[in-house]
This record gives structure tokens, C-alpha cells and sequence, in this order.
């Protein structure tokens, strides 16, 4: 990325504030899975309570946690017994959306068209249809097909990232998609396969397999303000280091994405790190109108036939391309040869820069 530092870093999640969670109440014989409430990385759960994680199956806290993942966090979370974790396929459980009633992040409800919509962010009673920023399509069977029209499953997204942070969300990366429709949508199949897979490959990449959520070399930190910038650095001085899939980076770049998305980056930045669907569209942002270093953007490489190595080229190609580190980019490489072959596509021509 044009003047975003690119180094290693180790997972450091600042979790976002506490919000209670409602369990419902009654044994688990009286009770489907889909009636729990989706469990929701970063927020805090007490012992007792139950939720239902993407893959459809219900768990119960043992003890208080912050959010952890149910499913690798073990001495957290155990299997609930509800209905073998077989989700009723339909919206109809989702209690009905109300105007004026206040929200808060992962609440679902089902609109008046019959279709359900998860908060992304809480919000005092917004319309799903309307207020797209405050609510996101919400696929009532679970995750477990494609939503919408993303041509990733979440099976085939867990596969490519096994050990990822249990930030990085398969829903927060669905609810970021609609800020940029034309994403993993434009040509043909095997084209919308290959950019969601370049794009996934290159996240990989920089996130070390989506592990980490910021960077580490705190020494660096300082470095990513720009006072020749009007408006400055209002969140201070070290604020705007590495963060989300791309490692956003500058005040500058969170100025711009975040005039771009709606949001108030420049003196929010911590959001990229504590809003699973902010992180994600910042990383989209940046590859569907950012050409770095490069030509073009990373979308217009995959949609145009330009190929992988191009998109390598837009995101680090002033360090990486033209022989200078052929090692980054092997890796990234790998990854996208990695992720096409779980989407059954091909990798095309082109994928060195």
C-alpha cells in the first residue's frame, strides 16, 4: 500500500465495551438452537449464559470470558444440547424489528419483508432497510451457504483461515460487502471466484493468516502521523498504526476511508480493530479504489484480466515487485493458488508482479 508500512505483527485485539447479553430462558429440550442469540467476538459473556455459533450449534459459557471463540476456547465454552445444532432455515424466530425501540450491536430482528437483519452497530430503533450502516442482511440457516451472492461459503472461509483471530468474522466480512457491491460480483463465476480469492490471499498475507489484528512494533507508531495534513492527527500522534485485513496505516488513509465509508476514522481509528465489518471494509476500500504503488486497483486487476500479480503490485508492489522481496511475494502467491483451488477455480495467468 502507497505509504503504509508493512511489518510484522502479533495479535493485540482491543475488545470494544461490555454489552449485555439476553439468554433465553427454559431447559435445552424446550428450545431450538436458532432461538439463542449469535455469540459476537469482543462481546462479554458471564458463566451461563448461551449462544449460537456459525456453525449453527449452540454453547454454553463455563465461565466469564471477553468474547471468546466457543469453538477454540474450549475451557470457556462447551456444546449446549438443543437440536444438534441443525438451524431452523428460516427467519420466522427472529422477534419482529420496532421502530423507536433501541438496538444494540448483534441484535437480530425480522423486518416487515420477512427477512432478518443483524445491528452492526447499536442504534435507537433505525429502519434495517434504510440505515444500512446501523444493520446488515442477516442469512437465517446459519452461515453455511454462501449470503447473499458472495461466492465464499463460510466452510470454505474457515478452511483457508484455520487458525484465524476470532475478530475476523466470516459475518463481519458478509456485512462489509455492501459497501462495495461490485466486489466479488463483476464478470463471470470463475472471475468472482479468482478477485475473492486474490483479495483473501493478500489479507492472508498481511495479517499472517488472519492471526493478527494490529501491529506490533509499537516503535513505528509515531511514524504515521502526517502534520502536513489540514486536519492533522486529531486522535494523536502514535493513533493511526497498522490496523484490520489490510494493516490501514496514516492518518491520512484513515481519513480518506473513512470519508469514503461514512465513518469517523480520523478520530475513531480504533474502530478498524474493535468493529469486525469496519475492519473488513477498510481492507475493501482499499482494493476496490486504491492503486498504491501500482496502475490500477486491485479490483480492476482481477476484473480486467490483468491478474494476480498486479494486485501485488497496488498493495506493496515498491517493496515487493520487480525482484525486490521474492519471497513476499511467493507468499502471497501461494496463498491465492491455495484459495482457488477450495473455490475450484483456477489461478489464471500472471500471478507474479
Amino acid at each position: 500500500m502507497s505509504r503504509r508500512h508493512i511489518a510484522a505483527v502479533v495479535t493485540a485485539l482491543a475488545l470494544s465495551a461490555a454489552i449485555p447479553v439476553l439468554v433465553p430462558t427454559g431447559s435445552a429440550s424446550a428450545a431450538t438452537c436458532s432461538s439463542y442469540p449469535s455469540w459476537a467476538a469482543g462481546r462479554a459473556y458471564a458463566t451461563g449464559d448461551i449462544v449460537r455459533y456459525t456453525d449453527g450449534k449452540a454453547y454454553i459459557a463455563e465461565h466469564d470470558n471477553p468474547g471468546y471463540d466457543p469453538v477454540i476456547s474450549t475451557w470457556y465454552w462447551e456444546p449446549y444440547g438443543c437440536d444438534s445444532g441443525t438451524p431452523s432455515g428460516t427467519c420466522s424466530s427472529y422477534p419482529s424489528w420496532v421502530a423507536g425501540r433501541a438496538y444494540a450491536t448483534g441484535d437480530i430482528v425480522r423486518y416487515t419483508d420477512g427477512k432478518a437483519y443483524i445491528a452492526e452497530h447499536d442504534n435507537p430503533g433505525y429502519d434495517p432497510v434504510i440505515s444500512t450502516w446501523y444493520w446488515e442482511p442477516y442469512n437465517c440457516d446459519g452461515g453455511s451457504t454462501p449470503i447473499g451472492n458472495f461466492v465464499v461459503s463460510e466452510a470454505q472461509f474457515n478452511q483457508m483461515f484455520p487458525n484465524r483471530n476470532g475478530f475476523y468474522t466470516y459475518s463481519g466480512l458478509v456485512a462489509a460487502l455492501s459497501a462495495y457491491p461490485g466486489f466479488a460480483t463483476t464478470g463471470g463465476d470463475q472471475t468472482k471466484k479468482q478477485e475473492a480469492a486474490a483479495f483473501l490471499a493478500n489479507v492472508s498475507h498481511e495479517t499472517g493468516g488472519l492471526v493478527h489484528v494490529v501491529e506490533q512494533n509499537t516503535a513505528n507508531y509515531s511514524h504515521y502521523c502526517d502534520w502536513g495534513q489540514p486536519y492533522g492527527c486529531p486522535a494523536g500522534q502514535s493513533a493511526y498504526y497498522g490496523r484490520g485485513p489490510i494493516q490501514l496505516s496514516w492518518n491520512f488513509n484513515y481519513k480518506a476511508a473513512g470519508d469514503a465509508l461514512g465513518i469517523d476514522l480520523l478520530n475513531n481509528p480504533s474502530l478498524v480493530q474493535t468493529d469486525a465489518a469496519v475492519a473488513w471494509k477498510t481492507a475493501l476500500w482499499y482494493w476496490n479504489t486504491q492503486s498504491g504503488p501500482g496502475t490500477m486497483t486491485p479490483h480492476n486487476a482481477m476484473v480486467n484480466g490483468a491478474g494476480f500479480g498486479q494486485t501485488i503490485r497496488s498493495i506493496n508492489g515498491s517493496l515487493e515487485c520487480d525482484g525486490r522481496n521474492p519471497a513476499q511475494v511467493q507468499s502471497r502467491v501461494t496463498a491465492y493458488q491455495q484459495f482457488t483451488q477450495i473455490l475450484g477455480v483456477s489461478a489464471g495467468a500472471n500471478l507474479y508482479c
